[in-house]
């Protein structure tokens, strides 16, 4: 049975051009997008169907500063942020944001592993229905796969089953490029890990949204003013994928059937 502690519940693209890109999105992955009505900052809510899927902002000036490129981040569910920051610098990461609340929200908190993959904690504040029930895999406009580009994927590993209990699913042998380490949160894999090639300059997560077919999106994306990184290619399984770039440069993915 799949856990909620420790799951991903929430993704967050932070742009220079928030316009832009929820029209790209819209047109790529078929998302709708609504003003969250968040006091004092300007913040969308980007869903498929009734669904709220992701969120986009503008890219903080202080993170600007500080280097930072418009990009996906990942919110993992915690029952304590605070602790969970705690453990995730006792084994080696860093807290870059420590536990802070959003009002009627959540609390959160911004992490890194210990090779440096940035990544959020996250604990909702209840609503009056609970959690939403979980999708299918593979449903369109939901996140589908988690994917980890570490600097050396078995220490990653050990982290984040040290930190979250993740655990090993199937392993693929990629040749000259390593192991592919499928991992699960007590249900079906939910994502993979790997040492990153050496183009990819820094340890990061890669987050796959799903589109009902590969090839007509992966057009829809070159067509929308982004481009194609690679793909699209099937992968174990029988599903195909894609990675692409947004216009402002922000990486992403796309899966589903080829057609």
């Amino acid at each position: 049975m799949a856990n909620s502690n420790s799951s991903f519940v929430w993704y967050e693209l932070m742009t220079t051009d928030m316009p832009a890109a929820e029209a790209f999105y819209k047109k790529v992955v078929g998302w709708s997008g609504k003003d969250a009505g968040v006091a004092g900052m300007s913040y969308t809510i980007l869903s498929a169907g009734d669904a709220m899927v992701a969120g986009l902002m503008t890219l903080p000036d202080e993170v600007r500063q500080m280097g930072g490129r418009p990009g996906w981040i990942g919110y993992v569910h915690a029952d304590d942020v605070d602790a969970k920051a705690a453990e995730f610098a006792a084994n080696g990461g860093k807290v870059h944001r420590p536990g802070t609340d959003i009002p009627n929200i959540g609390r959160f908190a911004v992490v890194a592993d210990l090779q440096g993959a940035v990544i959020c904690l996250f604990k909702p504040t209840p609503g009056p229905d609970g959690a939403p029930p979980p999708v299918p895999m593979g449903t369109p406009g939901h996140v589908g796969w988690h994917e980890l580009y570490a600097a050396d994927m078995e220490p990653a590993f050990a982290f984040y089953n040290k930190v979250f209990g993740w655990t090993k699913a199937d392993a693929i042998n990629m040749g000259e490029m390593g192991t592919y380490q499928l991992f699960a949160n007590g249900g079906d894999a939910i994502g993979g890990m790997m040492t990153k090639p050496s183009n990819i300059p820094v340890p990061t997560w890669l987050y796959y949204f799903n589109v009902p077919g590969v090839d007509p999106a992966a057009e829809r994306v070159k067509a929308a003013g982004g481009k194609v990184l690679h793909g699209p290619m099937e992968v174990p399984g029988g599903t195909w994928v894609v990675q692409c770039l947004d216009p402002q440069g922000a990486v992403f993915a796309l899966s589903g059937p080829k057609g």
